[in-house]
């Protein structure tokens, strides 16, 4: 048995043991630092005529000064190589071979999931060329989150140059555009690699341009029938080519066509006037003006035919909105001569319809 004393020792030594275990045990694997700042962008992106849009989406918020979520700026990176050389990329390779070809500010308003872009303009080689993008997000003290993911580009030289002088045309019915075709390609090169043209209109120039045509327009007009006078709008062009894996590949847009049109067409005169003889009343009917914006009409009558029109008199100084009107205002035994106008929601008169006319028998 051992003494209370050499029990006590014992206990100290193993005691010690243990801690020296603990603290000397056999290491594991190294763990990389932990990133100062966590968010890791996704980026998109696509060519368009000699340049290549990219975006990505940022996060909900920004946290206050200090925080890992500050983030104060994207270092927008891109790699320049032959197009033969292996797709496989490591993030060491990208991070030592590519350079950070624009810096951009982010501000509070740039947060609650903004998509926010970039615009790289193409410099083409006289060999194909593959495009490596990739961006990071880093806070004021220039700590960087991880690379996004890689964005490759295969940009194509032979797709159209962006239509020119765009020009508008206005009639009741529609606003017709036209434009001038590219020349060349984007390299240069002839004849111009052309599938058509896509037609975009927006209410604002800070609104997204909305399609209007189903397919590559093939001609260099287009009429847009969808409109309303009085409305501002803002119209571009752009040309459609085959790019590299054969998918469509749209110019940069022509001049944005600023138009807010005015409705200055007078509508057509109303037609297929007959009359009907009733007692003490003469029926007017007639058709239905074929224009979308007709606001009412308006019946003269006179005893005169050759009395000037501007002196006729007016049965319906309210605007009618029905084509047909009963004239209780007749006496027996005369003859009765109408026209008709239309007039429409902007205030224009149509030109006087024919005259009829029609005699109410004697009592």
């Amino acid at each position: 048995m051992f003494s209370r004393r050499t029990r006590s020792f014992i206990g100290l030594f193993c005691l010690v043991v243990a801690a020296v275990s603990v603290g000397c045990g056999k290491r594991g694997a190294p763990r990389p630092p932990k990133e100062k700042v966590s968010q890791r962008a996704e980026v998109s992106g696509f060519q368009r005529g000699n340049t290549v849009k990219i975006s990505w989406k940022m996060p909900a918020r920004n946290a206050g000064k200090g925080s890992v979520l500050n983030i104060d700026r994207v270092d927008i990176y891109r790699l320049s190589e032959p197009i033969t050389s292996p797709r496989s990329l490591t993030v060491e390779d990208f991070s030592s071979r590519s350079n950070i070809i624009k810096t951009l500010k982010i501000v509070d308003d740039d947060f609650g999931g903004k998509i926010l872009s970039y615009t790289d303009e193409l410099q083409f080689a006289a060999q194909p060329v593959r495009l490596i993008y990739a961006l990071r997000f880093a806070n004021a003290s220039g700590q960087k989150a991880a690379f996004s993911n890689f964005l490759l580009i295969e940009p194509a030289g032979r797709v159209a140059s962006e239509p020119s002088a765009l020009r508008s045309e206005l009639s009741q019915d529609a606003v017709t555009l036209t434009w001038t075709p590219p020349a060349t390609n984007i390299d240069g090169t002839t004849p111009v690699s052309l599938l058509g043209y896509n037609i975009y209109r927006s209410s604002s120039e800070k609104q997204p341009a909305r399609l209007l045509n189903k397919a590559p327009v093939t001609e260099t007009e287009f009429r847009d029938e969808f409109f309303e006078f009085g409305k501002q709008y803002f119209y571009f062009v752009r040309a459609v080519s085959l790019g590299t894996g054969s998918e469509p590949v749209e110019s940069t847009e022509s001049n944005i066509l600023e138009i807010k049109p005015v409705d200055t067409f007078p509508p057509s005169a109303p037609t297929a006037i007959t009359l009907a003889v009733g007692q003490d009343l003469i029926s007017i009917f007639f058709a239905t003006n074929p224009e979308k914006d007709i606001k009412g009409y308006k019946i003269y009558r006179s005893t005169d035919k050759d009395l000037d029109l501007s002196k006729w008199q007016l049965l319906t100084p309210e605007l009618l909105e029905r084509n047909s009107f009963q004239d209780k205002t007749v006496e027996s035994g005369k003859e009765y001569f109408y026209y008709i106008t239309a007039t429409d929601t902007a205030g224009n008169v149509s030109p006087p319809s024919v005259i009829v006319s029609e005699t109410t028998p004697t009592r």
